[in-house]
């Protein structure tokens, strides 16, 4: 799992904690260096490994989205590694703009794909994706994401396919994962045009900068 300066800390917690019971010991932190490495609302992660520490051989590769992910996008090192792993990982996977990440190592072209609602429709094509508007989609060996919250998503639906289904439910009942939001107002359809121009505000920042870092 890919910590980087940025990241969107419920992405990579949500999925974490649904698939560390399943090899316990083997789930690599992995980021640039070992050590701190803070999110995008000021919470620091720990990196556990060095991507020279890493593992060659991976049963998963997972990669969280957040406001960093522009930059990413644009950094050679982390893109290298990510194709080197990407070629003997079982399953190359995201949560959320992590996707944008995956394209940009050329990892998801001709791959249908899903992504944070800010960016599916417009930067995942200039990457050579396919997007779709589901909260997890799966294509031969990729899963990715929706938006933040869809990791929890991912998390289940990955257990289910590396431990099966029995230990995926029970999974979600350790985690009383039952969702009832008090608003209805979680895709862009049911928030409406109001609360849309709100987080578009919120958001445009990181869509000018996926953008940007999708076309160079």
């Amino acid at each position: 799992m890919v910590l980087y300066p940025g990241l969107t800390a419920l992405d990579l917690v949500g999925p974490q904690d649904l698939l560390a019971g399943l090899a316990p010991g083997s789930l690599y932190l992995v980021a640039e260096a070992a050590g701190p490495v803070v999110s995008d609302t000021g919470l620091s992660l720990l990196a556990t490994h060095s991507f020279e520490t890493c593992p060659q051989d991976l049963d998963v590769l997972f990669v969280p989205g957040g406001d960093g992910t522009p930059a990413q996008m644009r950094n050679a090192r982390l893109l290298t590694v990510l194709r080197d792993r990407a070629e003997r990982a079982a399953w190359v996977t995201s949560v959320c703009t992590g996707s944008l990440i995956l394209g940009a190592a050329g990892l998801l072209r001709g791959y249908r794909a899903t992504s944070h609602w800010c960016v599916r429709d417009t930067v995942l094509p200039l990457l050579g994706a396919e997007p779709v508007a589901q909260r997890v989609v799966v294509d031969r060996n990729r899963m990715t994401g929706a938006g933040i919250s869809a990791g929890l998503d991912l998390g289940l639906a990955l257990a289910a396919r590396l431990r099966g289904s029995a230990y995926a439910r029970t999974a979600q009942l350790v985690a009383e994962y039952a969702p009832e939001p008090p608003f209805r107002a979680g895709t862009p359809a049911e928030a409406g045009p109001d609360v849309v121009r709100a987080a578009d505000a919120i958001l445009a920042e990181l869509v000018a900068g996926s953008n940007a870092a999708a076309r160079r």
